[in-house]
Order: C-alpha cells, then structure tokens, then sequence
C-alpha cells in the first residue's frame, strides 16, 4: 500500500509545481484578490458557491473571510450560498436544483460584487446559471474549475483553470490558492503594512 501514497503524493505535487509554472494562474489570483478587496472597501461582498467537496471548499473559504486565516482582524464580508437548508430546499423543490445558487446571487448580490463558482469540471449546471445571474448584475464572475474550464470559462471575467483532469488533484489546488487569495484581499484590504503570521492556529 505504501506505493499507493508515494503515487498519490507524486500526482498531487506534480499538479501543484504545474501550477506553480503557469504565470497565468498567479496572475488571476492577484487580479481576482485586488478586485474583491476594492468591492468590500466599497461595501461590496464575496459570493461563494460550489458541489461536493467544491461546496466544503466554498464554506472553508468563507471561514477565512469572516473569521481569519492567520491573524485576527476585522472581518470580511463573504457568504457561502451552500449552508443554508431551508434555502437549498426550497429552490430545489420549487424552481429544480440547477436554480439554487442563482436564487440566491439574484436575493443577495448587488453590482459591485464578486462571485466565484468552484466546479472542479466547469460544467456544474447551478453554478452556470448563478454565473448567469452574476452577470447579468454587474458581479465580477470568477470561476475556479479544471479540465480546461468546461462551459463555465466563456462565463466568467477571470478564471483559474487548473491542468488537470483528476478532481481530488484540482481539489487540492484550489484550497492552495483560495487561502493564498484570502491572504492578498487582506493585504489589499488592509494595506501592505498588514502583518502576517504563518504559523498553526
């Protein structure tokens, strides 16, 4: 079994270093951070929706936001549109479940606002309609996703596209560089004296 984990491990690296090589993904990641941070200097909010482990990936992101991801300061206005039930379950049952994200960024969403949709194959129906929506209310869309970005890249302003095919890997990318965007807003937000602490929690 012990070759399993070396093979699994080698495959998760190996994503990271390719993206880690494509300068285009780090350079989204600053754009997509300086955006979000000057739409909250505004008064505007982050918007986070995704399936599965995408759905786990987006409430974790939240967290960062409006609790803290290495530091304590003030809070960040973010909302993961996956927790609540009685939302989820009512649009599921009265408009289908493709609907359920785009419900809420029509409720909550102002212009100004960013929203980013994590489908690991870009093709998650609900988070094209929510992209949908986005745009046709003046949020920035941002989509995180892999495979080459499936339906979802034509949607979207930005997008981090990770080069894999295999979800866990994409997965796993993602959290990478969702921390890593939580880090830079704080930095735009805050200012470049913002301090930083890297160590465990």
């Amino acid at each position: 079994m012990k070759h399993v984990v070396q093979k699994q491990l080698a495959q998760s690296i190996a994503t990271m270093q390719s993206v880690l090589a494509d300068p285009a993904i780090s350079d989204t990641i600053v754009t997509i951070a300086e955006l979000t941070a000057q739409s909250m200097l505004a008064g505007g909010k982050l918007l986070v929706a995704g399936n599965g482990g995408s759905a786990a990936d987006a409430q974790h992101l939240v967290a960062e936001f409006v609790a803290r991801l290495t530091v304590n300061r003030p809070a960040l206005r973010a909302i993961a549109l996956t927790v609540d039930s009685s939302i989820l379950t009512a649009i599921g049952n009265d408009f289908g479940f493709d609907d359920v994200f785009a419900r809420q960024v029509e409720a909550l969403g102002r212009p100004g606002d960013v929203f980013l949709g994590i489908s690991t194959s870009g093709n998650s129906k609900n988070i094209l309609k929510a992209l949908h929506t986005a745009r046709e209310l003046d949020i920035t869309a941002v989509g995180f996703t892999g495979n080459g970005g499936g339906k979802m890249r034509d949607l979207c302003d930005h997008n981090v596209i990770i080069p894999s095919d295999v979800t866990m890997n994409i997965q796993e990318s993602h959290l990478a560089l969702e921390h890593i965007f939580c880090m830079l807003v704080e930095r735009c937000y805050f200012g470049p004296s913002f301090e930083t602490d890297y160590t465990t929690r």
